[in-house]
Formats: C-alpha cells, sequence, structure tokens
C-alpha cells in the first residue's frame, strides 16, 4: 500500500505542472482520511527535501453545507509553505495554477507551541499571538474540482497561495465569532460572510486542528500561520480580477490574479 501510495503522490506532484489529474479512485477510497493523509505527509516531505519551508497549516471544509457536499462530519487540513504566500497588493500569476478560486478567512499567529490531544478553545486563546484578515487561494489537482474527501486531503487540501493583511489584531481584543466578512472582485461583492460560518467560531477550528495533529504525533508550533477556514462562499477567479477580502475589525488584504505571460 506505501508504494501505491507513493505513485498517487507523485501524481498529484506533476499534476501542478502538467495539469489536473482524474480523481484517486484507482488507490485511494473516497473517505479514506488516514490513506490521504499519508499521501499529504509524503509529498510535504518530498517538498521540504527540496528546500521549501513550512510556516503553518490551513483549514479547509470548516462550512457544514460543504462536508455534507462530500459526505463527512470534520474538516480536513493541509500544509502551508512560505512560498505559497502573495504579498498584500501583489499579483498571482495564471500560470502559477490550474483553476483557482479565492476564498476570505482569518488568520492567526501561534505565539507558542500546542500539542494537547485534548486542545480547547481556551488553550487555542492562550496560545495565539494575533489574528489577520486573509485571502486563501485554493487550486485543484484533480480535473473539474470533481473531488472527494480522500482527494482534497491527499492533494494538500486544495491549497495554492494565500495573502495575509498588514494589521496583526490581539485576539482577545476581537469577537471572532461575530465579525463580518466581505469578499471584493473588481470592486463588487461577491462573497459575504461571518466567524460564526467557521465551524461556530474560528477557534473551534484552530482547536480541531490542534488535536488533530496531536493525534498524529505532531503540533502546532510558535509563529505558526492558521488559515481557519472559508468565511463564505468561494469564488472562481479571471485573469485581470482584483481581489479584495475585509473581516470586520480585523482588516483587510487583497491581491491581483494576472493572465499568464506570453
Amino acid at each position: 500500500m506505501a508504494s501505491e501510495f507513493s505513485v498517487l503522490a507523485e501524481r498529484l506532484r506533476r499534476a501542478y505542472n502538467c495539469g489536473p489529474v482524474e480523481p484517486l479512485r484507482d488507490g485511494l477510497g473516497a473517505q479514506d482520511a488516514e490513506g490521504a493523509y499519508a499521501i499529504q505527509r509524503l509529498n510535504a516531505r518530498h517538498w521540504i527535501g527540496e528546500g521549501r519551508v513550512m510556516v503553518g497549516r490551513k483549514i479547509g471544509l470548516t462550512a457544514l453545507a460543504v462536508q455534507k457536499q462530500l459526505g463527512v462530519d470534520q474538516p480536513d487540513f493541509g500544509v502551508l509553505f512560505s512560498d505559497m504566500q502573495i504579498a498584500d497588493g501583489g499579483t498571482l500569476h495564471a500560470e502559477s495554477v490550474l483553476q483557482p478560486k479565492a476564498e476570505a478567512e482569518i488568520a492567526l499567529v501561534m505565539a507558542r507551541d500546542l500539542s494537547d490531544p485534548r486542545a480547547s478553545v481556551d488553550e487555542v486563546l492562550a496560545a495565539v499571538d494575533c489574528a489577520m484578515a486573509a485571502i486563501e487561494i485554493v487550486d485543484s489537482r484533480i480535473a473539474d474540482w470533481k473531488i472527494t474527501y480522500a482527494d482534497t486531503v491527499a492533494d494538500n487540501g486544495s491549497s495554492a497561495f494565500f495573502v495575509l493583511g498588514p494589521p496583526r489584531r490581539p485576539v482577545a481584543e476581537l469577537d471572532l465569532r461575530t465579525c463580518g466578512m466581505i469578499l471584493e472582485v473588481n470592486g463588487e461583492v461577491v462573497s459575504l460572510g461571518a466567524g460564526a460560518a467557521c465551524l461556530g467560531h474560528p477557534l473551534i477550528a484552530a482547536a480541531w486542528l490542534a488535536r488533530m495533529l496531536a493525534s498524529m504525533g505532531e503540533g502546532l508550533r510558535a509563529g505558526d500561520i492558521i488559515l481557519t477556514g472559508a468565511l463564505g462562499p468561494m469564488v472562481p477567479l479571471s485573469p485581470g480580477d482584483a481581489v479584495q477580502a475585509t473581516v470586520g475589525g480585523i482588516g483587510s488584504c487583497g491581491f491581483r490574479y494576472q493572465a499568464a505571460s506570453r
């Protein structure tokens, strides 16, 4: 089975440059979370071996409607690398992605390590340094986004890039549950939401992540960035789009999606 997972991991890596692949049904069951995370870890180790620097984690599937769509009752997570960050106001080039979509989130930065398999919201709150407005650019190496839970987990949580806003707000001063979110594309509002859309509270999502990592013998580390999950529907991107996210009481961030260079 390990060799079979290695084949699927390599298939996903090739897709970044060669284009989307069919769902991984020939070697991975649609709900096989254990196998999917094994594939994700294989690729994370491969990329780290190539010199990529891990800077945190992303949480996905935090909306109950999306969980029901994929037939699961929990979120998923992926790994963030330093080369996935786009500067606020920066540019994402179309040749860097396959079928991108954007979603607005709240990002947390860890102040200290946390690896408690029973981590609570209060423990997470005590371990977090600050919060920022964020945009995650999600992408899928699976053709036409025809994903199952296992597909997206194996595919590093369908991750691609992310943008962080410059204000760093102490979490204790914020109401992350009721804060509103507006996502705009070219000045038009395309997605609305609130902190409660993220598993009821972004800190609930972060506590889930801490427990999951601890159960796998890992943990959150001081300085880690956590993208806690979408606050509203994600939107597809088209070349030329200017994307801006604003999260009430926290701040805003944005980027431009640029057509492939000729």
